[in-house]
């Protein structure tokens, strides 16, 4: 995950490159509270975070109220070189299909997530719930982490997109494959199922070989260590 780039390329405030990076073997605990990516990853950052010498956690999954109603949560209020930065971070699949990237749940699309993580999450910490959470705080410097992986399907010809919503996708993170069920005959090596803790990094002891298809998407590891989401025909209906 410390080697993993962002989805994003940096350049274009507020999207950041990977803070991880220069991290030599971090000590990571295993998340066992949750199966659900979000948490496993924002669990992750915080460990990391915990252990950069460059970051100070202020506050995490802060959530924010006007009146009694929840308007939104911060994942993390960091200091970093006497600036306090509101990050939010995420960790994202998506797929090619029709010009759009689309998650394995295909309510989920890049182009939808990035908005609206730029347009009210990161926007959180400009609001008076803020202000009066965090009244010390007079600026605060907005950062997006987004890491995953882009997949292509190699048995349909798509042009790839350069960039979503202005944003320019980086490249090196396209680096998965997808395809549909009926085509999986054509990968031509064993694929076996990765656990969600998994997905980023796979595994070296592959074990649960996917012989059946289910009607959801199963994202594998073939045999040669290449990545493939295969989902049902109907998808991204």
């Amino acid at each position: 995950m410390t080697e993993t780039q962002p989805i994003l390329l940096p350049g274009s405030s507020p999207i950041t490159s990977n803070p991880f990076a220069s991290l030599e073997s971090p000590e990571i605990e295993p998340f066992e509270r949750s199966v659900r990516l979000g948490f496993i990853y924002q669990d992750l950052c915080r460990q990391l975070f915990i252990q950069h010498p460059g970051y100070e956690i202020v506050a995490e999954e802060v959530q924010l109220q006007s009146g009694k109603t929840t308007i939104g949560a911060i994942d993390f209020l960091l200091r970093h070189e006497d600036a306090i930065e509101h990050w939010e971070v995420a960790l994202k699949f998506y797929l090619l299909k029709g010009g759009q990237w689309y998650g394995p749940d295909s309510r989920d699309r890049l182009d939808k997530k990035l908005h609206r993580m730029l347009t009210h999450q990161l926007k959180m910490s400009e609001t008076e719930a803020f202000a009066e959470r965090f009244p010390d705080v007079q600026k605060v410097i907005p950062k997006l982490l987004m890491q995953g992986r882009l997949y292509l399907n190699p048995f349909e010809e798509e042009r790839v997109p350069e960039q979503c919503c202005g944003y320019t996708l980086n490249p090196d993170s396209v680096n998965g494959y997808w395809c549909y069920q009926h085509q999986a005959h054509r990968i031509g090596e064993a694929l076996y199922k990765l656990a969600k803790p998994d997905w980023l990094t796979g595994t070296d002891e592959p074990e649960n070989m996917l012989n059946a298809f289910p009607d959801y998407s199963v994202h594998c590891q073939s045999e040669s260590g290449h990545f493939w989401m295969v989902v049902p025909e109907h998808w991204p209906t």
